[in-house]
């Protein structure tokens, strides 16, 4: 009951109420909420303490930014699904508001990622290698997803083509995608050059991939995520369209400190751990497998492989 009565409080304000509407539909910094509530960042901090003091909501630390989630699913969703339900039944002016400026918000992330991208898709494989070799992690990469044919492999934010070149040659069909035009012109012709007629390239958005439910055997997200406005939406939509028992491997930065990334080389996340990142598994119905952590250079990268449940009758053939 003591619980009962903190969360109720905790709710009892008008600006709590839309932060947890907002922080419902995607992770947003202070400043992020301040600006969409037209309020200021201490007043706006201290709405967000009350949140995080009744467990509905919590900060996550990334450099100078602090990022706001909703808090333990057990806890949030029973008052989640009575505040939708209770919006549902009246015409909310705010909730109007907050949508048009959370969406300016999506636009100035994507607009700054995109012109980013579109400045550095020349050195694009360079500036990786300034963070940790590269063959160090394409030769786990490889141990990991090992030999066997793969029938279709989706390459989200493919960037110049790299893990097509690598992983292409074993599957029967793959697809590689991304958002800006000029790294899929540098992409295309990368494999033209290796004579990769299997793999086809798409102008398209991470959040909403050109296939199918269940279309992929296999899916790769290669030091994209720090890019995404939404990492557990992005992985989500990676989970949609794998097959059962069908692998996501992710490639990434564990978390640093590099504050200047963000406006340097444009970076949204300051990496993530694994507690992150298998939540986001578990949520999206994808099984952890391995995780690997590879050091020795200015960030430690990490490899995360997830693997959908299979169907009834591969479960009973593997047991």
């Amino acid at each position: 009951m003591m619980l009962a009565l903190e969360i109720f409080r905790a709710l009892a304000d008008a600006t709590r109420l839309r932060i947890m509407a907002l922080i419902q539909t995607m992770e947003l910094s202070v400043g992020e909420l301040a600006q969409v509530l037209g309020q200021s960042q201490p007043r706006v901090s201290r709405h967000v303490k009350i949140l995080c003091d009744a467990g509905l909501a919590e900060r996550r630390k990334e450099g100078s930014w602090v990022f706001v989630a909703l808090g333990e699913r057990a806890l949030v969703a029973p008052a989640m699904a009575a505040i939708d339900s209770w919006r549902s039944r009246e015409s909310d002016h705010w909730a109007v508001a907050d949508a048009a400026r959370l969406a300016a918000v999506r636009a100035d992330r994507a607009a700054a990622a995109n012109a980013w991208f579109e400045a550095n898709a020349g050195q694009w494989d360079a500036i990786r290698s300034l963070h940790i070799a590269e063959s160090d992690v394409e030769s786990v990469m490889r141990q990991i997803l090992g030999d066997a044919p793969i029938a279709t492999l989706i390459d989200i934010g493919t960037g110049t083509g790299r893990m097509l070149e690598l992983f292409a040659p074993l599957a029967k069909s793959a697809l590689g995608i991304d958002r800006s035009s000029e790294m899929l012109r540098l992409a295309r012709a990368k494999l033209a050059e290796r004579g990769l007629l299997n793999a086809e390239l798409r102008q398209a958005d991470l959040y909403a991939l050109p296939m199918a439910d269940g279309g992929a055997d296999a899916a790769i997200i290669h030091h994209v995520l720090h890019f995404a406005q939404q990492p557990g939406a992005a992985i989500a939509e990676a989970a949609r369209v794998l097959a059962p028992s069908g692998r996501l491997l992710i490639a990434d930065f564990a978390p640093h400190e590099r504050e200047e990334f963000r406006a340097s080389e444009g970076h949204t996340r300051l990496g993530f751990s694994d507690e992150q990142i298998l939540g986001w598994f578990a949520a999206a119905g994808l099984a952890p497998v391995r995780t690997e952590t590879l050091g020795g250079g200015e960030l430690t990268v990490k490899l995360w492989l997830g693997r959908k449940a299979g169907s009834p009758l591969k479960e009973a053939i593997a047991a």
